[in-house]
């Protein structure tokens, strides 16, 4: 059995009540087991008596301390060591202190320094002015039993005040509304009792509350506590700032202000002796206040877990783990809600926990839900909002509205139109009180991001104060910066060959110099903000501004392209077309469609990219040039690769007319090095240079780059194709630093994997062999089949060169197989070549003469098509 706390020698009154709660603390009992404990004994001590006993520094009675002694598990010789000491206490006090006749005649004294208390009202713990007696307080809070999680933070804490420098320390406990700022503020005080044996000081200045609990009662009550008598108490602040300091210079006191504002309300509270410490919490950062600093955050699962488990116990909890985890969940680690739900269940053990996650599901109740008693999340959020300015509460307001987890600057200047500095400065303001919390820094500046729970309070206050029209106004704002930044982004990157701008969409931007300074890196600017573009279409979609969401949609085709956002690029875009099909917007279905036939094309999926670009030109006007003449190059390229040459070289030469006559460089490069392909694979290998070399010139000459690295990718197929391996390695080289810079792996990797190719050529297999694999992994990893076959293809050519003639067909009949699925006949028919190599080396002639007349075949038919 665990060995009771005795009461030693209690100098004071506040220091018997100490050792008495403490007493409390290591029964691990609560204030209901102690009463049931006593009743059985026969005594009778109320729950609510030991807990307001507990809290008072007036001395308890005799019948008390038995009482409580006997409950918390003391035998006869520990109760009477109790009663002892008390008595001791009462006759030093009776011969060393002059009790105030009307605190002998009313009883005990209220509690110690009781803030709110008038400043001339006897009572609470004090000494004789006489005797100069000194008084050790002790007015923190009961430590809370269900500390979980910070042990870090705590660690952290107690370092910072336990030290022997010079000169008082300060310590500011941040963090937003119910994240546990008073209860760690608490724990860290009692942990650091011993080290401040002159006492403990605590005051909660209620600063956001409509009355904040101004310095001059708290000092009053502080002083009380210290042992100055009511009379003595000076009346004007400045005095009692004087003789405050006064007091704690040759003492160690540690002070604990809690829920303060500004530092206007504790600069004159804070010790200034050199061994005294103080504690600050608050919801804002108070910027001028000097010292070190705690910010707290949410609990991890595991913390809050544990708290739930610690109110509810571990077979309840246990038994619905499940639920259990989902109310931490939904509560998202903020433990004043994880505790409420707790504290309602914990009320109602006949209620299933699976009842309360169920509840918190729906969002339009889970605030109201979150509410015990006085205690509620909402409540301890609203002081929070109601001190901020009213520009600042319509921030917060329109930022509970948009989609996606986080957001930057801009997305705030376009909702409350405004300029991006001042954005910035209001999400500042929302941090200083954390109801915004900075996400991460990113290449473009800042993100910010909302608790789930204060973003559900946001929107209660928006569905109360914004009316529909001006949401929509802020939403159209919004998206039209959106797309006016993604369509500039996309130009700057000139990535794609498409040239379908959406400026006509554009009814409000940010200036230039702010779009500037965003879009400075391009791709960064997109990784960072995907997700919350991608969010914005999709609320947008099937409101009176889709248009719009479709134009923005579209205009993130280049960057889903160079980041193989593949899954993305489909869901998105396939669901803006069938909106654009169901209002009949003919003209955003074509350039969608266009899109999608890039997406399948890239995807091996030929009919369907066919049917894509074929029905782009059914619905582009001839007006749109720009769609039809990429729509055009578009199907052109799925006809190449499927061997219908014929064809491929009239809607490429089509294709460039039509780029000619918009204007569009790159689509013009793109359709000039499509006919040179095909020259190529024809073996027309001048004509293919002489295209080649044209598209390098013009993609240079506009800063194409993705048109670039595909001349060079060709140039360096026609130096493989006459066997100059040398001056192809050094065009693949280039082509795929290229690609790599512009955060393209998938085209990187095409040129990488003709590399290899090269190298094994030129007797380097080792690294050869090491890239083609490397380039097949990159080709699984996105599902490119078309890829995936040339790599096989690329390393059965060098496992003949190796003379390994059975891996070679292996490797090559992997590569028939792909091209036979995807459809491509021109190279199917060159893999069967290499096929039937392997076959004849390996001493199968019949599966030669097979591979060898499939192939002719190919070839023939072939020609037949191109007559």
């Amino acid at each position: 059995m665990t060995r009771l706390p005795r009461p030693g020698t209690a100098r004071t009154t506040a220091d018997f009540v100490v050792r008495m709660r403490v007493l409390k603390l290591s029964s691990g009992l609560s204030y209901r087991a102690l009463e049931r404990r006593a009743r059985a004994s026969g005594d009778q001590l109320p729950a609510s008596t030991i807990a307001s006993t507990l809290n008072r520094v007036s001395l308890p009675s005799e019948e008390f301390v038995a009482a409580l002694v006997r409950a918390c598990g003391g035998d006869v010789t520990v109760t009477t060591e109790w009663i002892e000491a008390r008595r001791a206490l009462v006759l030093n006090d009776a011969t060393t202190m002059a009790i105030a006749p009307e605190q002998a005649a009313t009883g005990p004294a209220p509690a110690a320094g009781s803030v709110g208390q008038d400043p001339g009202e006897p009572g609470g713990a004090r000494s004789d002015a006489s005797s100069g007696r000194q008084l050790t307080p002790h007015l923190l809070p009961p430590d809370s039993p269900l500390f979980v999680g910070r042990d870090d933070e705590v660690s952290e804490a107690v370092r910072l005040l336990r030290h022997d420098t010079t000169g008082p320390a300060t310590l500011l406990v941040t963090g937003p509304a119910g994240v546990g700022k008073t209860t760690f503020a608490v724990r860290v005080g009692h942990l650091l009792a011993p080290d401040f044996p002159d006492g403990q000081l605590y005051a909660d200045l209620e600063g956001l509350s409509d009355e904040p609990t101004e310095p001059f009662t708290v000092l009053g009550a502080f002083l009380r506590a210290l042992g100055v008598h009511g009379g003595s108490v000076p009346p004007d602040l400045t005095s009692r700032i004087h003789l405050y300091r006064t007091l704690l210079s040759k003492r160690k006191v540690l002070v604990v202000l809690d829920n303060a504002a500004t530092t206007r309300q504790i600069n004159s509270l804070l010790p200034s002796g050199d061994r005294c410490a103080a504690v600050v919490t608050s919801r804002t950062t108070l910027g001028e206040l000097a010292g070190r600093r705690v910010q707290l955050g949410i609990l991890d699962p595991v913390a809050g877990l544990a708290l739930l488990r610690g109110m509810l116990g571990g077979a309840r909890t246990d038994a619905e783990a499940e639920a259990a985890q989902f109310i931490v969940q939904t509560c998202a680690g903020l433990p004043l809600a994880v505790w409420v739900a707790g504290a309602r269940l914990a009320a109602r053990p006949h209620w299933p926990l699976a009842k309360v996650a169920r509840a918190l599901a729906d969002e339009q109740r889970k605030l109201d839900e979150l509410a015990v008693g006085d205690i509620a999340v909402r409540v301890s959020l609203e002081p929070t909002y109601r001190g901020l300015t009213t520009t600042a509460r319509q921030a917060l307001r329109m930022i509970s509205l948009l989609p996606g987890p986080d957001l930057a600057g801009w997305a705030l200047a376009a909702l409350l139109d405004v300029s991006l500095s001042d954005a910035e400065a209001l999400l500042d303001d929302l941090v200083e009180v954390h109801l915004v919390e900075i996400g991460r820094v990113s290449a473009a500046g800042l993100r910010y991001r909302l608790h789930d729970l204060v973003r559900l309070f946001g929107r209660e206050q928006a569905d109360r104060e914004i009316p529909q029209q001006d949401r929509r106004a802020a939403f159209t704002r919004l998206l039209s910066t959106s797309l006016h930044l993604t369509d500039s982004a996309a130009e700057i990157l000139s990535a794609d060959f498409q040239g379908m701008p959406q400026t006509e969409l554009v009814s409000w931007r940010l200036p230039q110099a702010d779009t500037d300074q965003l879009l400075a890196e391009p791709l960064a600017w997109f990784d960072d903000e995907r997700r919350f573009l991608l969010a914005v279409v999709h609320q947008a979609l099937g409101e009176p501004v889709a248009a719009s969401a479709a134009g923005l949609a579209i205009a993130m085709t280049t960057f889903f392209q160079v980041g193989s956002h593949f899954d993305d690029w489909e869901r998105l875009q396939g669901r803006a077309l069938q909106e654009c099909l169901r209002r009949g917007d003919r003209r955003s279905a074509a350039r969608l469609h266009r899109c999608l036939g890039e997406l399948t094309t890239i995807l091996d999926r030929y009919p369907e990219a066919t049917n894509h670009f074929e029905q782009a030109l059914l619905l582009a006007d001839d007006q749109d040039s720009a769609c039809r003449a990429s729509a055009t190059a578009g199907l052109a390229y799925v006809h190449r690769l499927l061997g219908r040459y014929a064809t491929s070289s009239d809607h490429f030469a089509r294709a460039a007319d039509l780029a000619r006559a918009a204007g569009n460089v790159n689509c013009l490069v793109y359709a000039t090095n499509g006919i040179g392909v095909i020259d190529l694979e024809q073996g027309r290998l001048e004509q293919a240079r002489q295209r080649f070399d044209e598209c390098l010139r013009l993609s240079r000459s506009v800063g194409y780059q993705p048109g670039e690295a595909q001349a060079l990718r060709c140039l360096g197929q026609r130096h493989r194709a006459l066997g100059e391996y040398r001056s192809a390695a050094d065009c693949f080289r280039l082509a795929a630093s290229i690609s790599h810079d512009l955060g393209d792996r998938l085209t990187a990797t095409h040129a990488t994997c003709w590399l290899g190719d090269v190298l094994v050529r030129q007797g380097e297999h080792a690294e050869g062999r090491r890239l083609l694999a490397r380039s097949l992994w990159v080709y699984r990893e996105f599902g490119n089949l078309w890829g995936e076959a040339a790599v096989l293809y690329a390393l059965a050519e060098a496992q003949l060169a190796a003379g390994r003639p059975q891996l070679a067909r292996r490797r090559a009949q992997a590569a028939v197989d792909l091209w036979r699925q995807v459809g491509s006949r021109s190279w199917l028919a060159i893999a069967l070549d290499t096929l039937t190599t392997a076959c004849y080396l390996t001493g199968d002639v019949q599966a030669a003469g097979r591979s060898q007349g499939e192939a002719t075949g190919l070839r023939a038919s072939a020609e037949r098509a191109e007559r």
